[in-house]
């Protein structure tokens, strides 16, 4: 019988995750031989008509790991057998440490179109080898992470939980969902191996099956209220209203059980919500919770807290879990920079901004984001702080800047406050957050157009 296939990509073979192309490139450079340092910046350029901000994350993540890349010999052999590379380009892939810079935005930064979110200053075979790796990293956790930030908005301040593990893109997703999750202020995860890694607490119910499986349904709350103090009681199975009733009952029939919170999950969440929460303070429960799921989204919950749904907290699931409204944004890792030449695309459309670079964010005297400014690396401002940070020098990780990723939840929070309140909206439509080019970053472009 075969082996199993493994369920996700061992770290030693990271290297390889990579497009044919990115190999054949870098084998051809390394045969020339093109040697020179190379700067590689990772952007989008236009922002998803349903966001005002994406909130960068991964990058840090990417970096770490690029430290450590490498590749097993048996997928080397492997390699081999398609005729396409050399044996002594492999031996220097089987050999492979990077020995590069990589600057990135902190974990958690609110990011605009054309701002990098890491730039590699390596030669340039070592660059070009990590660029479909680095987007890889990079692309689900800021997708999820800006679509976690804006239900978290929604929710104001109300305990959002992550119930979108069962619809996600796979085991990868899940788990790298779960710290994009975090980062963005989501309370607690339903996916417990992704809760325990990222250090996010655990929460949830039960399913309908349950309750379903059971011959009466009151029993079936009672069972699970006494086999877990302070649980939630999932209350819509067949009539909501009858399962609040119950519940209610329960509790009057036995002081001692503790029941936390009843769960909606079906119908019209904002009727039910109110009634429930009548039900259960006319009875004399006012600090059992009313939480509500089931298709669930910033715009469903910004509607249900605009009228007033007594609702204590949410579960979110697949549209948390998949981005729908934006699963994807068009990020681009170009070279910018080769032997110590700013480099230019002009492809219509898809033009990049040459040169090693660095972002600056302004602040108003009240101390609230007043715009950005893209600027060469080497300009020294005084009109903003700087956000890109050398997270990588020399193939050696910096353990200080790295621990700026700890700091990721709250320095979204952070962000959230100093935002103008029309960054924040949820409504379809661009920002008019300004981001400008310096006057030596606007010369460069000029000077290569």
């Amino acid at each position: 019988m075969s082996e199993p296939i493994p369920v996700q990509v061992e770290d030693n073979d990271l290297l390889l995750l990579t497009d044919l192309y990115q190999l054949t490139m870098v084998q051809a450079y390394w045969r020339e031989p093109m040697q020179e340092r190379a700067t590689f910046s990772l952007f989008f350029r236009k922002l998803p008509p349903t966001r005002r901000f994406m909130l960068a994350c991964g990058q840090q993540h990417a970096a770490a790991l690029v430290s450590q890349l490498r590749c097993s010999q048996a997928n080397l052999d492997r390699l081999a057998d398609t005729g396409k590379f050399d044996e002594d380009f492999l031996n220097w892939l089987g050999k492979f440490s990077f020995s590069g810079d990589i600057w990135t935005l902190p974990e958690g930064t609110p990011v605009f179109q054309n701002e990098p979110f890491l730039e590699v200053d390596a030669p340039i075979a070592e660059a070009q080898l990590l660029e479909s790796l680095i987007m890889n990293l990079v692309q689900p956790e800021t997708v999820l992470a800006s679509k976690a930030v804006r239900i978290a908005i929604a929710a104001e301040d109300r305990p959002v939980v992550d119930f979108g593990m069962r619809r996600m893109h796979g085991v990868d997703a899940a788990m790298r969902g779960v710290r994009a999750y975090r980062t963005a202020g989501i309370a607690a995860t339903s996916n417990v191996l992704g809760g325990l890694r990222h250090d996010l607490a655990l929460n949830g119910t039960m399913a309908h099956s349950y309750i379903l499986a059971h011959d009466d349904e009151r029993e079936a709350y009672r069972a699970f209220a006494r086999q877990y103090p302070e649980t939630v009681l999932l209350v819509d199975t067949h009539d909501t209203l009858k399962g609040v009733q119950m519940v209610i009952d329960l509790m009057n029939e036995e002081p001692d059980l503790k029941v936390s919170g009843v769960r909606l999950d079906s119908g019209d969440l904002g009727d039910l919500a109110h009634r429930s929460r009548a039900m259960l303070d006319e009875a004399g429960y006012p600090s059992v919770k009313v939480i509500a799921s089931s298709g669930l989204d910033e715009h469903k919950i910004q509607a249900l807290l605009k009228d007033r749904a007594p609702i204590d907290a949410f579960g979110v699931g697949t549209q948390l879990g998949v981005a729908a409204d934006a699963p994807v944004i068009d990020l681009s890792y170009k070279l910018v920079e080769y032997a110590e030449r700013p480099r230019v695309k002009h492809s219509s459309g898809k033009i990049n901004l040459p040169g090693r670079k660095q972002v600056y964010r302004r602040r108003d005297a009240q101390g609230r984001y007043a715009g950005d400014i893209i600027a060469c690396r080497d300009e020294k401002r005084a009109d903003g702080e700087a956000l890109l940070v050398a997270l990588v020098k020399n193939g050696r990780l910096d353990d200080e800047a790295m621990a700026l990723a700890d700091s990721a939840r709250e320095r979204v929070q952070a962000a959230l406050k100093d935002m103008p309140d029309a960054m924040k909206e949820l409504e379809e439509g661009e920002t008019d957050y300004p981001v400008a080019l310096s006057d030596e970053l606007n010369r460069l472009v000029e000077a290569l157009s």
